[in-house]
């Protein structure tokens, strides 16, 4: 016998939260890709070097629970221009010494992370708090 349906409140919020879990996991992922190629350019003379990625989310209605979640929509690429720097030197340089340098912004990049690690906590928190609600519930129907 299951105490909670799959249309219980708290159930439908846990599943909320979990599909904010796994959307800001993924948006962590995105930006740590990111800066991990912040400094990144083209293999070739000339070439194009990393290209920041963009992610976008969007809801879904979740089945089971009645309720809307949040999914991925796309992860994409930021079509912005590459910073260009003159250095001859450098093997990826053009014919007139130019390299190209990544789309990415390093503060745009942690100001992103921190709102997306903050978003993934209030996920963590409501799920806690679910779980100790049921437990509590549980306790009442036991008493």
């Amino acid at each position: 016998m299951t105490i909670l349906s799959q249309t219980d409140p708290l159930a439908a919020t846990v599943r909320i939260a979990s599909s904010g879990l796994q959307a800001q996991g993924t948006r962590l992922r995105v930006i740590a890709e990111n800066i991990a190629n912040a400094d990144s350019t083209a293999a070739t003379a000339g070439g194009d070097p990393y290209r920041r990625k963009t992610i976008s989310f969007d809801t879904a209605m979740d089945r089971a629970s009645g309720s809307e979640v949040v999914k991925v929509k796309q992860i994409g690429r930021d079509r912005s221009d590459f910073q260009l720097v003159f250095d001859p030197s450098h093997p990826a340089a053009d014919d007139k010494g130019y390299v190209k340098r990544p789309n990415v912004q390093p503060l745009i990049e942690m100001m992103d992370m921190r709102e997306a690690s903050r978003s993934f906590e209030a996920s963590v928190n409501v799920i806690e708090q679910s779980r100790s609600m049921m437990g509590r519930m549980i306790d009442l129907l036991r008493g």
